[in-house]
């Protein structure tokens, strides 16, 4: 094994997730394609190809689905976002409305700080230590 392609993050509309993984994260839109039940594949990733795991945005189906939108760690920081350059994307992520939980701190493997997603999910804006 090489290494998790992608992870499947429930969300509550295709557009609206795309227009914030994208825009406010920075990653970019790899698949967009529709499917034959009306759903979409729909695949975000950071901005380097294969540099990183991709994001598969899928649309909750039915309520059990719904019910887990925002939660899908039992609120637990769930993602890790690496960076090279902390205050560079801290402060656009800031900048493009990303609601950060905590101020940045530094700990020993580096500097980081706690974010949601558009749906409450947490992550991590993280830059490891050298």
């Amino acid at each position: 094994m090489r290494r998790v392609a992608l992870v499947t993050l429930v969300v509550d509309d295709y557009d609206e997730a795309i227009r914030f993984y994208t825009g406010a994260l920075g990653f970019r839109l790899a698949e967009d394609e529709p499917r034959p039940d009306g759903s979409r594949w729909v695949v975000v990733e950071p901005d380097a190809p294969g540099q990183g795991t991709g994001l598969l945005l899928a649309r909750a189906k039915d309520e059990r689905q719904r019910a887990r939108t925002g939660d899908q760690t039992g609120g637990r920081v769930g993602f890790f976002l690496h960076t090279d350059d902390f205050a560079r994307d801290h402060a656009r992520m800031a900048a493009a409305g990303v609601a950060f939980l905590e101020q940045p701190r530094h700990e020993p493997y580096g500097t980081v700080a706690v974010f949601q997603d558009l749906y409450g999910n947490r992550w991590d804006l993280l830059q490891p230590a050298d």
